[in-house]
């Protein structure tokens, strides 16, 4: 199948074309089932139909899958429960990934706050991985670290934790200028994260609903290569646009990284002894406490109209690290 390339039609029966462990990673973020409106897709199957189709693009999925890949599944919990007992049985559960997402009240249950992403290894022992770091939460107004770390400030990394399963520093697109025409987009730097971690540069990423390119554009963005599938005319369309208009590599030095608004989003543990002598780090390091490092022309910082948002239980979760 050739690469870099966004193939229209069936996703069961173009997987079937793709050579057995033939792919670094899969990427599926497939319809969720609850009657979104797609314009090629009927998105409200009966229970038993959609966990039937879904368990045949899992199947594939992990097939196509090099022994050292991984698989990601991005979707509702309702449904990941489903998909995780069929993984079980044919790879290696890595983690569930709980990102952050905030939500309105649907009344005799508790608040969902979160979508989830299955990680699975096609074989655990083989699992190509990195260590990844997000910035340090800080308070927008004041600059000071969300987290006390009383004399513990001198041990910080200078950037900031290694990334956990709880992810609340991404969001999701909550602005129509920012959207493609499209009912479940998610952030270019979501994916990107899931392509650091997992995969080097000249890999394969494989995205069986591609929608409107964001997996292909990270891919882009981050030097590799990329397989996409998609049902919709007019979503390839939009994708191929989308790529056509993308030609920024994200690289500091020699170095990929997630860049987003202009600052780095994540970046690679490994990576840090080269990429450390492009910010300016307070010294001694304990002043980190409310001074940020600095790259470019601006400080480290969240979303502007996002930090508020974050839930106080998630904030002190995986804050200190070295």
């Amino acid at each position: 199948m050739k690469l870099n390339s966004i193939l229209r039609g069936d996703c069961i029966k173009l997987l079937r074309n793709i050579p057995d462990e033939s792919v670094d990673i899969a990427f599926a973020d497939p319809p969720f089932n609850l009657k979104k409106r797609y314009s090629s897709y009927r998105d409200n199957l009966e229970l038993s139909q959609y966990i039937e189709w879904c368990n045949l693009w899992l199947r594939e999925l992990v097939r196509v899958t090099k022994p050292t890949g991984s698989i990601f599944i991005h979707n509702i919990p309702k449904w990941l429960a489903y998909f995780s007992a069929e993984l079980n049985k044919i790879a290696d559960f890595k983690h569930w990934i709980a990102w952050d997402a905030m939500s309105t009240p649907l009344g005799k249950t508790l608040l969902p706050t979160h979508y989830g992403i299955l990680y699975y290894a096609k074989d655990a022992t083989k699992l190509k991985f990195y260590d990844i770091r997000y910035p340090h939460h800080r308070c927008r107004k004041c600059g000071v670290l969300r987290k006390d770390y009383g004399g513990k400030k001198s041990r910080l990394h200078p950037f900031g934790p290694i990334v956990s399963d709880v992810w609340t520093d991404l969001h999701r697109i909550k602005h129509n200028k920012r959207r493609d025409r499209h009912p479940c987009q998610l952030p270019i730097h979501l994916l990107e994260r899931l392509l650091l971690l997992s995969t080097d540069e000249g890999d394969v990423v494989l995205d069986p609903f591609m929608g409107t390119g964001t997996t292909a554009v990270a891919a882009k963005r981050l030097g590799r290569n990329f397989i996409g599938i998609e049902i919709d005319e007019n979503y390839v369309q939009i994708a191929n646009d989308n790529l056509a208009d993308t030609n920024e590599k994200t690289k500091i030095g020699a170095s990929w990284v997630s860049l987003y608004l202009n600052q780095v989003a994540t970046l690679r543990d490994v990576d840090w002894r080269d990429i450390k002598k492009y910010f300016e780090i307070p010294a001694p390091i304990k002043r980190i406490d409310s001074v940020s490092i600095k790259y470019s022309n601006g400080k480290q910082q969240a979303e502007e109209q996002d930090i508020d948002e974050i839930p106080p239980e998630h904030k002190e979760l995986w804050d200190l690290q070295v």
